[in-house]
């Protein structure tokens, strides 16, 4: 296997599905082309400036800085239907229509649903 696409489609800090999606992608790293795609709620972890000390869990968007070889994906329509689109985002995020993104998918050897 060459490429795993890693997609999370709940909220960052609703459940431990991003930060086991996070950490997951991060040690697959070594030897493979990895990609997270950011879709549906989990297109909140895009959003820059996250603070969540009130929550005792740790900033996942500080985990997308420490791994910057980890390529992330942002399937635009869904920041659109969360109104996101204006906010600031993380400047290593990229982007994506409906039609990129799902070909990214479909382009991986394997995609993981945490």
């Amino acid at each position: 296997m060459k490429s795993v696409f890693y997609l999370l489609d709940t909220a960052p800090y609703s459940s431990e599905k991003a930060f086991g999606a996070l950490n997951a992608a991060a040690v697959s790293l070594n030897g493979m082309n990895v990609t997270l795609g950011l879709y549906g709620d989990g297109v909140y972890l895009a959003a820059a400036g996250q603070d969540s000390r009130k929550l005792g869990v740790p900033n996942l968007a500080d985990i997308l800085y420490a791994y910057g070889e980890l390529k992330v994906i942002v399937h635009e329509p869904s920041l659109v239907e969360r109104d996101l689109l204006g906010e600031t985002l993380i400047e290593t995020l990229e982007l994506t229509d409906e039609e990129d993104f799902f070909e990214a998918i479909e382009g991986s050897d394997c995609l993981i649903l945490l």
